[in-house]
């Protein structure tokens, strides 16, 4: 009796496999919105990218034009140029008019902020799961959804109040992954060219995975020309997609030569690297020789067009000044290779990665002679190519966690059942559980939490408590108790005033518009005239900083005689006049008396 219960709840999850998913998507939002109320209550949007999609959102909603994404709060008149696109906006947007008419605006747009993050989620949970029950075993996608919420970087990505756009490409990557192992060619090279598409309508940041996907299908048709189905539907898919994507999202400012997103430049590459694709498979050479070589000669031109036309965008995307670059660009730490970072930071990021890709060339090694292979090689590939990644830029991490999964359930397949097969009971309990551990990366979190690794000092102790007390609503709030106007403030506050406050800010860390982020480090490492001299030009009639916040430290450090560190020491000019703020509040204000200091100067 026991056994045929067994089997037949193992068949209900067999066969409805895809419903189970989205069931434990459903336990998982709920529990997220639950255990992070707090966060939604507060509007808890920590990270500024966060506070300015809604910024953006909110712009939509009162009106502002489809193709406008100026953000016209930030260094007003002219506002702050934002490269983003409107595709994230709208769930957002949707969800707010939804909730509105029930519980007002205010309340709407924390319902809204915490639930649309983790809408992406249940297609990257759908996506993980249609892999490994190819790859795998059909019922191993229990054990991939296990280990994916167990992927702390990637999972942060759909917490709520995360809004901003990585959790829609992380999604994308899922569906890129499951249209690699997809067994119906041309369904898998429509879900890839798709997928590619929408993520680099969002934003450029998954451009190396999307590059490295087309490689994939490519080397896959050149080994084998029963592919050209699948490179057929991947070619159209990926030009016809970017080329509507463009019309339909991309903003005015993305209308020019830029590098940093899907502007003109790169949807050249993307429709002609279509096409070239579409030719080659439809010639379709029985010669393998002629097929590598086709591929190439497309390549080569395509790099060598890109070069002649485009020489602008063989640097760094950005196209920054070298100053800015200096001062402010390479110091974000997420910019950096995993290498640089401490232990604390490094070793939760790579666990499951590592382990991922160990996992994912075992798998593809013992699938070598079967015909799985061909689906289990570019998995493979691709993991590699994410575990590298890492050595480029830390911000890979979230996406190397995720393309880890297939081949970290494809080792503790392997290795758990190993171990509760074993004779010794020791190896089938603690065995089991430390296999589990280490394959999911969850070890790491273990090993920091018990070991004295890396941990903060007393000084990033108080950096840390200042950052999360600056941009609160209770800190924020007494700010609206003043007429609006410009502040002068941190370069990493500027979005969270402007969300909850109905003040200006002078900038934020947005890199089209170096100009002010320059003027805001130069008025707090320069004199003090020279702070009034820019505060002047920007129009800001107030200075707001927060001391101990991790911007003000770079500030002291670079210039310990400079504007900022004599604030800090105590050191106020005449003309910058208190404004009292409420007992405890972990904010400064003054007002800037440009009046007073010209009559000092007489």
């Amino acid at each position: 009796m026991i056994d045929g219960l067994a089997s037949r709840l193992e068949g209900e999850a067999n066969r409805h496999w895809l419903r189970w998913t989205l069931l434990a998507w459903a336990v998982v939002a709920v529990f997220w919105l639950t255990t992070r109320w707090g966060a939604v209550h507060w509007l808890g949007l920590g990270d500024t990218d966060d506070n300015m999609r809604l910024m953006q959102v909110r712009g939509l909603l009162a009106g502002q034009g489809w193709y406008d994404l100026t953000q016209y709060r930030m260094n007003p008149p002219q506002g702050f140029n934002i490269h983003w696109s409107r595709i994230v906006d709208l769930p957002i947007a949707g969800l707010i008019l939804l909730f509105k008419p029930f519980v007002g605006t205010a309340w709407a747009e924390r319902l809204a902020c915490g639930i649309a993050p983790i809408l992406p989620l249940a297609v990257t949970m759908g996506g993980f799961a249609f892999v490994v029950r190819r790859l795998v075993a059909p019922l191993a996608y229990i054990l991939t959804l296990i280990i994916l919420l167990g992927a702390g970087g990637a999972m942060l990505m759909f917490m709520p109040m995360r809004i901003d756009h990585h959790g829609w490409q992380l999604a994308c990557l899922s569906l890129t992954v499951a249209g690699l192992a997809d067994a119906r060619q041309v369904r898998g090279g429509v879900l890839v060219g798709l997928a590619t598409a929408v993520s680099l309508n969002i934003g450029l940041e998954m451009l190396p995975y999307g590059a490295m996907a087309g490689a994939i299908i490519t080397l896959r048709w050149v080994l084998d020309r029963a592919e050209a189905r699948r490179l057929t539907a991947y070619a159209l898919s990926l030009g016809g997609a970017s080329a509507g994507g463009f019309a339909i999202f991309a903003s005015n400012a993305n209308q020019a030569m830029r590098c940093d997103a899907l502007t003109p430049v790169w949807l050249t590459v993307l429709v002609l690297a279509g096409a070239k694709l579409f030719v080659m498979a439809r010639v379709n050479p029985a010669s393998r020789g002629v097929r590598l070589g086709m591929a190439v000669v497309a390549g080569a031109i395509i790099a060598v067009g890109f070069a002649w036309l485009f020489p602008q965008c063989l640097g760094r995307p950005e196209g920054v000044s070298p100053e800015l670059q200096r001062t402010w660009l390479n110091n974000v730490r997420e910019a950096k290779p995993i290498y640089s970072h401490p232990l604390r930071n490094a070793l939760p990021i790579a666990a499951l990665p590592i382990a991922g890709l160990i996992g994912a060339i075992i798998a593809a090694w013992r699938a070598r002679r079967e015909a799985i292979f061909a689906a289990w090689l570019p998995v493979a590939l691709f993991t590699a190519f994410a575990v590298l990644m890492l050595l480029w830029q830390v911000r890979a991490g979230p996406a190397a966690q995720l393309l880890a999964v297939p081949g970290a359930t494809a080792l503790a397949w392997i290795v758990v059942p190993w171990c509760l097969g074993h004779r010794l009971m020791l190896v089938r309990v603690l065995g089991s559980v430390a296999a589990f551990l280490v394959i999911s990366g969850m070890f790491a979190g273990l090993v920091l939490k018990w070991l004295p690794i890396d941990r903060p000092d007393k000084r990033a102790q108080i950096v840390n408590r200042a950052n999360g007390r600056c941009p609160t609503i209770p800190a924020m709030a007494p700010l609206n108790r003043l007429r609006p106007s410009v502040i002068f403030t941190h370069v990493d506050l500027g979005p969270r005033l402007i969300t909850l406050t109905h003040h200006y800010a002078v900038a934020g860390p947005y890199h089209r518009n170096g100009d002010a982020i320059l003027d805001v480090h130069h008025a707090f490492t320069g004199s003090a005239d020279q702070f009034r001299d820019i505060a002047r030009a920007h129009g800001a009639r107030l200075l707001l900083i927060c001391p101990n916040m991790a911007e003000s430290t770079v500030y002291r450090a670079r210039s310990p005689n400079g504007f900022y560190a004599q604030l800090a020491k105590g050191k106020v000019p005449a003309w910058l006049v208190r404004v009292p703020l409420p007992k405890g509040s972990p904010l400064r204000l003054w007002r800037i008396d440009y009046a007073a200091a010209e009559r000092s100067a007489r």
